[in-house]
Order: C-alpha cells, then structure tokens, then sequence
C-alpha cells in the first residue's frame, strides 16, 4: 500500500524543504513529497502576495485615480498573463514528464524551446502596449485622472518580457522538481521591488519622486534581476536539470508539442482572465471608487488565495513526474493527499478573513466611499476561498498530466456562466451593484471545485501522452 504520511517531525521536512534537500517524488511517503514541494511554492506565493499587497498599500497613499490605475493596468495584463500561465503549464507538464522518465537532457530541451517561445511573444505584446495604452486604458472606462498615468501602464508592457520570463523559468525548476530554486528566486525579486517601491513611488532620499509608476520600475527591476539569476542557476545547473551549448537551437518538434500543450492551456487560462478583465469593466461603469475598492479587495484576495496556487503546482509537479515513471495510482493519490492539506488550511483561513475583514480593507483606504464597498465585498469573496482552493488543486493536476481540456471545461462553466453572467445580471439587471459582482465571484470558486473534482473521478487524465 502507498504511503501517505510525511516521515519525520514537521520541523525537519520544514528544513528539508527550504534546503531543497533531493526526493525522488516518484517514491517514497506521498505526504512528504507533497509538502517538500509545496512548502517553498507555498512561501514563494507568500510572498508574491505580500508584494501585491505592499504595493496597493504605497501606491493608495497617491488617492483613488492611482489604485485605479494599478487595478485597470493589471486587469489588462491580465490577458498576457493568460498566456504566460499557459506556457507556463505545458512547461511544467513537459519538464515534470521528461524528468519523471528520468530523461534530463529532454528536460533542459524543453526548457530552451520554452524561453524561445516566450521571447517571442513578449515582444509585440510590449510595442502594442506601449503604443496603445491611453487608449486600453480609455476602452477599460478609465476615468481622465486615470488616463493621466499612463507612464505605469506603459512601463508594465514595455517590459513585460521580465515578468514572463521570470514565471517560464521558474515553471521549468518547478516542473523538475526544484521547488526551492524557484522559490528563492522569487524571493529576492519581491525582496528588490519592496525595497525600491517606496524610494521610487515617493522620491525617498536620493531617488525622483515617480509616483505610481515608481511602482511599476521598482516591479521590472527586481524581476529582472531575478530573472539573471535564473539563467545563471541553470547554466550552472541543478541535481535535476542543467542547460548546456547543444541545447541552444531550435527544435521545431519539440517547440511544436509544446506549443499544443500550451496552446490548449492558453485558451484554457485566456477563459478565466477575460472573465475578470469583464468584470472590472462592470466594477468601472459605477465609479472609480467601485474600481479602487475593488482593487484593493482583489489583492487582499489574492494574498489569501496565491498559496493555493503553491499546493496546486505541486499536485502538477507530481502527477507529470509519477505518470512519466508509470505511477498513475500514486499520482492519484498524491491529487487527494494534496486537496486534504488544500481543506485544513483554507477552511482556517476563511474563518480569520471572515473575522479581520474590517481592518484589513482599512489598512489600505481610509475614503469611506471605497471602505463601503470594499468591506462587505472581501466577506462575500472570501466565503468561496475553500472552494477556490480544491478547485485549482484539481485544475492543476489535470494540467500536469497534460490534459489540458477538462480544466478548460472548468473554467468555462465557473467563470462565465457563473462568473460574468451572474455579475452582470445581479449587478446591472438586480441593481445589487458591486456586491453583486464579488457573490457572482464566490459562486464561480464554488462552482470550480464541484465541476473539477467530477471530472477527475472520471480518470481519463491518466492515458494522457506530453
């Protein structure tokens, strides 16, 4: 019978976790290959919260226009995020496969036609946004104070290509297993942009003042920094993975298949990113006070929700690894081992949201026109909180088995005939407003959960070829 229990004290698999201590995820407790990987996904994520938090936090000190600008600036970037997720999930899949049939040059293969693949699209992502800005942010219902910060959003997509290939890369070292490289990454990126966010937003010491886009130069340039880092691990390689001269060409064979894996799973994420650039359009039309609370509720979510996608990811590493080492019962299992951490964790969380709601929200504002909407909408938002986080664990480990059409069903039915739909009719047609658009959220998480857990059951996931 597989094991399911963690072996030693939770202390030492804590060390062991953030040494990056190796484990062949293919054997051995499923308990503790699930938690040494999704401990360092867990804190990374942490962290990466904390940075959306922090720099709604700065960036609220400049008024209304300018959360506005990060909340519609981020909803359109959105959409590249669709696809650098997509990318990132066929890399992941791919990379966990190759390394689960014990196949690391395949690995470092794969690797090398992900970043190509991802230089190529970040390029004319950054000059159609650069060019196009005031008019996206126009489009999004922007108000004229708004349109007047323009700099931050063009500064977001003119170097978008930091931030996509900072996530691509770090899909690669979670997808061979390197939890802890991928985490340590992140960690002194998020360290750079705390740092330099309030030197660059307020002009502290010898720094000009930017104001809202100090934000935005404080987020590229600590990721690239990260992202140099990145390159440098692999070049010197891992115990799992390691780039060399012969890998840099391209193989259009390879580049192919990645591109149908993460092409489906594009459209897969494009499903549910679109869904929420909607619904800030339908926050927009009652105000920018709707869109300022709005935004800050959605990073508080977001801080709350990001360590889901760390338990999620390592329900992926693990089901590619073990099905690529011919495992699928294990792989199963380490699916359900990974939801029961996913319940204890968020069931928790959502009583201490439910209680702290209200100084949470007013850490960030003190109008109370935003703290109106922004108090009552975290409550409803975080009631879907569990549902959100078996949902995404399912949703991944669907994805990691390279079956990338069942969580785009998900997708679809939670959040567009439970998401938009919902929203516009009871926040339009209802006139509940935007109350009516976080119940339309909660309802899409709920939804998420009951539809991937169905189809997992099913178990067609496991004949899945990358």
């Amino acid at each position: 019978m597989l094991k399911t229990r963690e072996s030693g004290n939770i202390f030492t698999l804590f060390r062991d976790a953030l040494r990056g201590s190796h484990m062949d995820y293919t054997d051995g407790p499923i308990g503790r290959a699930v938690l040494m990987l999704a401990i360092p996904m867990v804190l990374e994520l942490i962290l990466e919260s904390v940075l959306a938090v922090v720099d709604v936090f700065f960036v609220s000190r400049l008024g209304a226009d300018a959360i506005a600008t990060v909340g519609l600036t981020e909803s359109m970037l959105t959409i590249m995020y669709a696809v650098v997720i997509g990318l990132c999930t066929g890399v992941t899949a791919v990379v966990a496969r190759r390394i689960g049939e014990r196949d690391a040059d395949g690995a470092a293969r794969a690797a090398v036609q992900a970043i190509a693949l991802g230089v190529a699209f970040s390029i004319p992502v950054g000059i159609g946004g650069v060019w196009l800005a005031p008019r996206m942010l126009a489009f999004m219902g922007a108000s004229p104070g708004v349109i007047a910060n323009v700099s931050y959003t063009r500064v977001m997509f003119g170097l978008n290509i930091v931030i996509l290939m900072l996530f691509l890369l770090n899909a690669v070292f979670r997808g061979a297993g390197d939890a802890t490289v991928a985490m340590r990454v992140l960690w002194t990126a998020n360290a750079i942009n705390l740092c330099l966010d309030p030197c660059l937003i307020f002009g502290l010491g010898p720094f000009h003042r930017f104001g809202v886009t100090g934000a935005a130069i404080a987020t590229t340039t600590g990721r690239g920094i990260a992202v140099l880092l990145q390159l440098i691990v692999l070049w010197r390689g891992t115990d799992r993975i390691t780039i060399r001269w012969n890998h840099l060409r391209i193989e259009p064979d390879i580049m192919l298949n990645m591109v149908r894996l993460s092409g489906s799973a594009v459209f897969q994420s494009l499903i549910a990113t679109t869904s929420w650039v909607v619904l800030v359009r339908t926050i927009a039309s009652f105000g920018s006070n709707a869109v300022a609370a709005y935004t800050i509720t959605i990073r508080i979510v977001i801080f709350a929700l990001l360590p889901a996608w760390g338990l999620a990811n390592a329900a992926a590493t693990l089901v590619g690894q073990n099905l690529g080492a011919g495992e699928p019962e294990r792989a199963e299992l380490s699916v359900w081992q990974t939801c029961r951490y996913a319940f204890w964790v968020f069931a928790a969380m959502t009583v201490v949201f439910l209680i702290v709601a209200t100084p949470l929200v007013g850490a960030f504002t003190r109008d109370a026109p935003v703290l109106a909407i922004a108090t009552p909408g975290l409550r409803i938002a975080t009631i879907g909180f569990l549902g959100y986080a078996l949902g995404l664990v399912v949703s991944q480990a669907f994805n990691g088995a390279g079956d990338m059409w069942s969580p785009m069903i998900v997708n679809l039915v939670s959040f567009w005939v439970f998401g938009v739909t919902l929203a516009y009719v009871l926040a339009q047609r209802l006139s509940y407003g935007p109350s009516g658009v976080f119940v339309a959220i909660t309802s899409g998480f709920v939804m998420m959960a009951v539809s991937s857990v169905a189809l997992f059951r099913r178990g067609t996931w496991k004949t899945k070829r990358v």
